[in-house]
């Protein structure tokens, strides 16, 4: 499974939550995310533990992740 890196612009909660919003793609394209289908803890590609977030965007399922060791957001494919 590859990877790859992207930004996202997501909104931050005041209990802690972090909703993203948007994904934009190394090429400049922006993506808005639909919808958040799913939220859970997973392990990451760098050295610690993070979220994945099972999101529709454009009516596909991608599994986005945050890494919680930094910062850094990527997608499977």
């Amino acid at each position: 499974m590859a990877i790859t890196y992207v930004g996202v612009q997501a909104m931050h909660g005041l209990d802690g939550s972090i909703t993203p919003l948007v994904m934009h793609w190394t090429d400049g394209r922006k993506f808005e995310i639909d919808k958040i289908l799913d939220v859970k803890p997973a392990p990451t590609v760098g050295s610690g533990i993070g979220k994945k977030y099972v999101c529709r965007i454009c009516g596909k399922e991608v599994n986005l992740f945050c890494d919680s060791s930094n910062g850094k957001w990527y997608v499977e494919h």
